[in-house]
């Protein structure tokens, strides 16, 4: 509280801050608290990220870490180690985004260079990379437990109808990605 204040040789006592403007105040503290303690859960549950290739039509991603996708997300995963993944996307990559296109249980078969999933054409395999390399065709038969076959629907993408990169498993995922450009 403040001293008195000397008023045209008068002394004033300052008035106290009404309960109201106390009550006030409180609100204010407590209503940042609660939203400061919202967009600190949300961060620790979300990411934004970049899709540094034109594999998909969507350059940016918002992903919820830890979700597991369910056919037609964006899954967003650490890509396997491999000579390949290094040459094209250096020793620590970022997550590859990707749509599932196949869940546990369903079969990916292949006629030709065609993948299908369920007998639906998700890709077409390339022998070889834009720089000439010889590329390998992913797995076939019954996508196992824990494990999704998850590709792009475009020409060049680098996605499970390839070995290098296979079925994305679990222990891989990052998260489900929402596109927001």
């Amino acid at each position: 509280m403040s001293a008195p204040s000397n008023v045209a040789g008068t002394w004033v006592q300052p008035a106290a801050p009404s309960v109201r403007k106390r009550l006030a105040a409180v609100g204010v503290v407590v209503a940042v608290s609660a939203g400061w303690s919202q967009v600190h859960g949300w961060q620790t549950s979300h990411a934004f990220v970049i899709n540094q290739t034109d594999s998909l039509p969507n350059w940016a991603f918002m992903v919820e870490l830890g979700r597991m996708p369910a056919r037609g997300d964006y899954v967003l995963f650490a890509p396997p180690p491999g000579p390949l993944v290094v040459k094209h996307f250096g020793a620590n990559p970022q997550p590859f985004a990707k749509i599932v296109y196949g869940v546990a249980g369903d079969v990916v078969t292949r006629k030709g260079a065609i993948v299908s999933v369920n007998g639906k054409p998700v890709g077409r395999l390339k022998p070889f990379t834009r720089q000439g390399e010889p590329l390998a065709a992913g797995p076939l038969g019954t996508i196992p437990r824990g494990c999704y076959y998850a590709g792009s629907p475009h020409k060049d993408g680098f996605d499970s109808r390839y070995a290098a990169v296979g079925f994305v498993c679990r222990r891989a995922i990052v998260g489900v990605g929402s596109p927001v450009l």
